[in-house]
């Protein structure tokens, strides 16, 4: 009996355990949740821990219990905003045959992604704004692509470093730009040529890889 008691209790405490685990993780998603909204609007940027605690329907303990402030805060959304999305591109231009493509398809596939969903857009530009451009991993990945055109020869610059400065320098402004501005519809193509072209290409070579047909995500 005693043995079948504590066995109970065990269990009792585990499922209590794995309910307060579910709860935080509830919680942390709607905070989560709340700031993507916030930071989707064009002023975003100045979103302050009150906005969010009242957006979450959370209390400043609350919103400390999972984040030791917004600087924590943004890093967090800015991976959930950025890492599928990423994934998503980085396999689909695994399979292009050289970095300058895999450079300006990745370019057309974040302004088209912009184009669609200004809420996204917006948190991206804000994200930006106060912390590691595009987010840590998108950062590595271009720097990664920009050393690769380095090595075969397509990117004729000293620094990968100034190549990945170009290249997520170039999109952020260029989704700004879509955001507040009309373009027309080559818009991100005429961007993703002029960072080639930015990195060291013929403009004519540029042209062609700034417009080969984007396969769908």
């Amino acid at each position: 009996m005693r043995a079948g008691r504590a066995g109970e209790r065990r269990i009792d405490g585990e499922r209590r355990a794995e309910i307060g685990r579910e709860r935080k993780a509830r919680t942390r998603a709607r905070i989560l949740a709340a700031t993507f909204d916030l930071f989707g609007r064009q002023n975003g940027l100045f979103t302050r821990v009150e906005e969010i605690c009242d957006a979450a329907r959370i209390t400043r303990p609350t919103f400390y219990n999972h984040f030791t402030g917004m600087e924590d805060l943004r890093e967090a959304l800015s991976w959930e905003v950025t890492h599928d999305f990423l994934a998503a591109v980085v396999q689909a231009i695994g399979t292009l045959p050289d970095a300058a493509q895999r450079t300006a398809t990745a370019i057309r596939y974040y302004l088209r992604r912009g184009q669609q969903d200004t809420r996204w857009a917006w948190s991206i530009v804000n994200i930006s704004a106060c912390g590691i451009i595009f987010g840590a991993e998108t950062h590595q990945q271009a720097q990664r692509t920009v050393e690769q055109g380095m090595a075969s020869g397509a990117f004729r610059i000293t620094d990968a470093r100034i190549g990945r400065d170009i290249v997520l320098g170039a999109t952020l402004s260029a989704l700004v730009t879509l955001l507040r501005e009309e373009t027309g519809a080559d818009y991100p193509a005429q961007i993703a040529e002029s960072v080639l072209v930015g990195l060291g290409m013929a403009p004519a070579q540029a042209a062609v890889l700034a417009r080969t047909p984007l396969a769908d995500l």
